[in-house]
């Protein structure tokens, strides 16, 4: 099971690496140079916050419209017809069934920090019509129109709400002297040398 998730992971990543660096230099350099003349403060965590959002925006544009070998499969209009067709546990269940979950619960924890959703209706709302957007230039492009897709995206989007939502109520409890900019960007600082040091 762990392999193949990391398998799912590697080929997301061979996908996307080229606009992660790409954008990550026009982003980076674009805001700072904006900052600076603006004269406004750098705040790592939040502008760390800010370039993760638009990065993930970029890689789910990039996955979604990516030109795969798709030959082995057809528009689906039948809800569950394609997720029931993946033997649990399989490469394939964890690409399309666990792959599209997990595509958009970042989707569903960004869109609630930033609009500050107390309840999940407005994410699954924004999720459901990012994803039927998504599922019909798939078609327009000549990829595959898939309903089970749009399912999984908005119990993703879901997931993210509910991680954002836990993460607010440990948040709401955490007393007010670390939640200052030092912790906050220390933190931040430890979690990228994990993330670094792991890849």
């Amino acid at each position: 099971m762990i392999e193949q998730v990391n398998n799912t992971i590697q080929s997301l990543l061979d996908i996307t690496w080229p606009i992660v660096i790409i954008s990550s230099v026009v982003l980076i350099s674009f805001r700072l140079t904006y900052l600076y003349k603006r004269k406004e403060r750098f705040i790592l965590y939040k502008e760390l916050m800010m370039y993760t959002f638009i990065i993930y925006t970029l890689c789910l544009f990039q996955i979604v419209t990516f030109q795969d070998d798709v030959t082995w499969s057809t528009n689906n209009f039948i809800p569950f017809k394609e997720i029931l067709r993946y033997n649990m546990g399989s490469r394939l269940f964890f690409k399309n069934v666990i792959g599209n979950m997990f595509l958009f619960l970042p989707y569903g924890f960004f869109i609630s920090l930033y609009l500050k959703n107390e309840k999940p209706n407005i994410t699954l709302l924004l999720t459901l019509l990012t994803s039927v957007a998504i599922e019909i230039v798939q078609l327009v492009i000549g990829r595959v129109f898939d309903i089970d897709d749009i399912l999984l995206n908005v119990l993703g989007g879901y997931f993210g709400y509910l991680v954002y939502y836990f993460l607010k109520k440990i948040w709401d409890r955490i007393p007010d002297t670390f939640k200052n900019e030092w912790v906050l960007n220390s933190f931040v600082i430890i979690v990228l040398i994990l993330i670094i040091t792991l890849l």
